[in-house]
């Protein structure tokens, strides 16, 4: 199953969180990094899963298809586009 996530979107980015609650997340290669988590002492700031805040479920970044106003976010460690 696929879900598509609006980058440019506030109202959509806003539903999507980073395992640990923040909001803060950008996609980047083939993971998500988060801010909030990056400056936290002895945690990870990249990740490979996001939550959708408004049901629960949690996908992998390749069930992701992230797009921008210029079209899909590429997934460059794959070579392909619009899948994340």
């Amino acid at each position: 199953m696929s879900e598509e996530i609006r980058l440019e979107d506030e109202t959509d980015r806003w539903r999507w969180v980073c395992p640990r609650g923040h909001r803060t997340w950008e996609p980047t290669n083939n993971h998500f990094w988060c801010q909030s988590c990056s400056r936290q002492r002895g945690v990870d700031g990249e990740f490979s899963k996001l939550r959708n805040k408004a049901t629960g479920e949690v996908f992998e970044r390749e069930d992701l298809r992230l797009v921008t106003p210029a079209g899909p976010y590429p997934d460059l460690w794959s070579g392909r586009e619009g899948s994340a």
